[in-house]
């Protein structure tokens, strides 16, 4: 048996801006979660990126049902990193995470993939989460 938590993707009780909101957050929580890995960076291997000169973006791409995170250079830019010199221009991003979106469906597809049936599925009630419970085939 697998018990799987699952964000559901945008649908008629979950909009897009819902779930960016989620991953843009006026406190700037994610933002600060998404910068430290730059930070980790200029710690790790002494980097030399300005965090200040990089912002946060999450974006929906519908094509892949997922949240992106992205750190967006603010202006043109180089940084050194493990001796090497990476230039960015203004608007290059660094693509940091992918946060997958699932509707039934695509669920039940990747659990038969990794050789699960769909056993019994819960939701929240705003129909925005799913815990499904599924059975190894």
């Amino acid at each position: 048996m697998l018990l799987l938590g699952t964000d559901l993707a945008p649908s008629e009780s979950k909009s897009v801006e819902t779930l960016l909101a989620a991953y843009d957050d006026d406190a700037g929580v994610t933002a600060a979660f998404n910068k430290n890995i730059l930070t980790h960076l200029n710690r790790e291997l002494d980097a030399g990126f300005d965090l200040d000169a990089f912002t946060h973006r999450a974006r929906w791409n519908a094509a892949h049902s997922r949240i992106e995170m992205h750190l967006e250079s603010l202006a043109p830019q180089t940084v050194n990193l493990a001796g090497k010199r990476i230039a960015f221009a203004a608007g290059e991003t660094i693509h940091t995470e992918n946060s997958y979106k699932f509707s039934a469906e695509s669920l039940a597809t990747l659990l038969t993939g990794a050789g699960f049936t769909v056993t019994r599925t819960f939701h929240d009630a705003a129909h925005t989460f799913a815990v499904t419970l599924a059975s190894a085939i």
